[in-house]
């Protein structure tokens, strides 16, 4: 049996210290005894960005925000299908995040952070969002609305949060929110926000296998 080998520790302010695992060719987030992501797991995270993007439809010099970093597979997966005039800004809490993926999976990050498109922001989100103009807010910080790897997330889900990031977004812009399952309550808020609200359920894996995670895509007025 292949022995799990933890490559780094990183402090989250607020909330316990993720470790990086390595597990053979695979890699492993993890929150104690929680897999927040695996490198395993990549498919969901793919579709948060190809879907938005998606969704988004053709526009000019658009705007992206994407909190966090995670493994980058959802940065990859917007680079893959935006222009060359469109313009991400990663917001990452955790700046060790960013170091291991420059380092350990520099494999897995295939240069995304290098893009001239993307600008790296270690910081919370929650100040990102307020800088605002923006035509996509992709969030995949924690596990879904409830916050499990700090609680300070959970503001970036209330009533007052979504109503944040609806003034964040251009006219017709997405609030896109990945979460490991589905949650009744956040969908009502969404549409309260003011929200045309669309839930996507999707399996984790790229070849349509593992457990299932969702997706609310949030479109604003």
């Amino acid at each position: 049996m292949t022995p799990r080998e933890v490559v780094g520790v990183a402090e989250v302010p607020g909330g316990a210290p993720l470790r990086l695992v390595r597990h053979g060719g695979d890699f492993i987030i993890m929150l104690e005894r929680n897999e927040l992501m695996s490198s395993r797991m990549s498919g969901s995270e793919a579709a948060l960005g190809t879907l938005t993007c998606e969704r988004l439809g053709k526009r000019a010099a658009s705007r992206l925000l994407i909190g966090g970093y995670g493994m980058g597979f959802t940065l990859r997966a917007a680079l893959d299908v935006l222009p060359a005039d469109a313009r991400i800004v990663v917001a990452e809490l955790v700046p060790e995040i960013i170091d291991w993926a420059r380092g350990p999976m520099a494999a897995l990050t295939a240069g995304c952070l290098d893009d001239p498109r993307v600008t790296i922001s270690i910081g919370d989100v929650a100040a990102a969002i307020g800088a605002g103009g923006y035509d996509a807010i992709l969030l995949d910080v924690d596990n879904g609305p409830d916050g499990l790897t700090r609680q300070a997330n959970d503001r970036l889900y209330s009533a007052q949060g979504l109503a944040r990031a609806r003034a964040a977004l251009r006219p017709g812009g997405i609030l896109a929110v990945w979460s490991a399952g589905a949650d009744a309550a956040f969908t009502r808020r969404l549409g309260q926000a003011g929200f045309a609200v669309e839930e996507l359920r999707i399996r984790a894996r790229a070849n349509g296998k593992g457990p299932t995670h969702v997706i609310w895509f949030a479109k604003a007025p």
